[in-house]
């Protein structure tokens, strides 16, 4: 996996690296974009975010997106469009790690991976400090990884 050239601006939390592009801070709260490169198997909880679409653009490898029971494969060169309060979730399958872009409107979401960067919480260990910076992020974890 690339190290986004060594940026360290660059997060990490398990296994998944962030690096925000263009913050809240930057836009007035419009819109945050965020470079994920996530390994092999990862992904999160089932979740809804209250607050924020969330777009996915896929750069390279491919993930398995769950949307309130739909599911579909994402590769290189597609996009895929969560409304806020959908739930929803993803897994990164085949042999490649996915680097792809989060994309959040209204922006602000990021805080959310700073915080489990700086904190580097496990889950499920660390449930109630994940589940805190979630509410702070308007964020509900509402069912376990995909399989």
């Amino acid at each position: 996996m690339t190290d986004f050239g060594g940026d360290p601006n660059c997060l990490e939390w398990l296994g998944v690296k962030y690096k925000t592009l263009l913050g809240a801070q930057e836009t007035g709260g419009a819109i945050s974009v965020v470079d994920s490169l996530s390994p092999v198997g990862s992904g999160p909880p089932r979740h809804v975010h209250q607050s924020e679409d969330e777009t996915f653009i896929m750069i390279s490898g491919t993930c398995k997106v769950w949307i309130e029971g739909r599911e579909i494969l994402a590769g290189p060169g597609e996009s895929v469009f969560v409304s806020r309060g959908k739930e929803h979730t993803f897994k990164v399958v085949g042999d490649e790690p996915s680097r792809h872009l989060v994309i959040l409107t209204p922006g602000g979401f990021e805080g959310f991976f700073a915080d489990m960067a700086s904190g580097q919480f496990q889950i499920p260990r660390d449930m109630p400090a994940i589940e805190a910076s979630a509410k702070r992020h308007n964020l509900v974890f509402t069912g376990p990884p995909l399989e």
